[in-house]
């Protein structure tokens, strides 16, 4: 099983169809001056974020709508066949279904989400369709994926061979312990500021692999997995879902930039509250990754987590940078 901090950037990057913008590291936890205004600028989670914003950048440095940057740029993790945590090639659930949960905000609060969508290559593309086209905010399961025909999104079956073997290999011992940082329970969240100085977000995954069917976690939840405030700032998570959900994980950091914290401290501020949760409820914190991103008004960004192993990518007018994020535990 693949490890994203394993994965190698430069090859990847070869392999795109679209012309990205060079990319680089940076120090570990490193963050623009907080009295610099930096737009536009998009982030999103692990290093297939690379690639995602890369396709976001491109909107953006256009003076396009951070909207349409953030749906562009999750579509690609999205239709790549070899990530096996989001869109087509998704692990599938104990029933061998990939089953797969999106939302979408933008600046003014509009809202769509799609969970427990089988079939479709494209979930934010259908999240967004439930935003713009219905009275509601999410659709689930059956229906979802009913709205989703009639708006056109072809039918397809989205498990790939390697993620059926791996799955029929998990079924002779059927033993469901999630390992932090594998590619097993990973979500591709994106968050961005357009040169109008409006926000976004899109979040977008296939969840837990081989968890139950009907199971859904944080990235298609406004207010768990992503949250926008056009006034404030945004941010989006990934990791376990469920203990993302037990605190509205985004809305909290969105709120804790509201209250004057600064995007690094908001974020911080986020996981020590699933620590002490964590260890209230007496489970082993070595068992869970959550990892949050923020961005506010201005382009200045922060990121925590609580094992260190996951990374960032910023897109901005500097570059491309995949930037390792500071942890609780080292």
């Amino acid at each position: 099983m693949t490890n994203r901090r394993n994965f190698i950037k430069t090859a990847a990057l070869g392999s795109m169809a679209i012309t990205l913008p060079a990319f680089t590291t940076k120090e570990k936890g490193t963050v623009p001056n907080p009295q610099q205004s930096n737009m536009p600028i998009v982030l999103s989670t692990w290093n297939f974020g690379i690639k995602a914003n890369g396709a976001a950048w491109e909107i953006l440095k256009n003076n396009g709508r951070a909207i349409d940057a953030v749906e562009a740029g999750v579509k690609i993790p999205e239709g790549d066949p070899t990530e096996r945590s989001v869109g087509y090639g998704g692990r599938p659930d104990r029933d061998g279904r990939v089953t797969l949960d999106a939302c979408i905000m933008d600046e003014q609060a509009n809202i769509g989400s799609v969970a427990c969508l089988e079939f479709i290559k494209h979930p934010i593309s259908v999240a967004r369709a439930v935003m713009e086209k219905t009275p509601h905010v999410m659709l689930v399961g059956e229906g979802a994926l009913q709205f989703a025909l009639a708006q056109g999104f072809p039918k397809e079956n989205l498990l790939v061979e390697e993620s059926e073997k791996e799955w029929k290999e998990w079924l002779k011992t059927s033993n469901y312990k999630p390992i932090a940082n594998i590619e097993n329970h990973d979500t591709i969240g994106m968050i961005a500021l357009d040169s109008a100085g409006n926000l976004s977000g899109a979040c977008t995954t296939s969840g837990m692999a081989f968890k139950m069917h009907g199971r859904v976690g944080d990235s298609p939840i406004i207010g768990a997995g992503l949250y926008v405030d056009n006034e404030i700032g945004a941010a989006t998570a990934t990791g376990h879902g469920e203990e993302v959900i037990r605190i509205a994980g985004c809305h909290l950091v969105v709120e804790l930039m509201r209250q004057g914290k600064s995007p690094q401290q908001a974020c911080e501020e986020a996981v020590m509250r699933i620590v002490k949760l964590t260890q209230n409820r007496n489970k082993n914190l070595k068992d869970i990754q959550v990892g949050f991103i923020a961005l506010d008004k201005h382009g200045n960004y922060g990121a925590f987590c609580i094992q260190s192993g996951f990374n960032f990518a910023v897109n901005d007018n500097s570059g491309n940078h995949l930037i390792d994020s500071n942890s609780y535990l080292k």
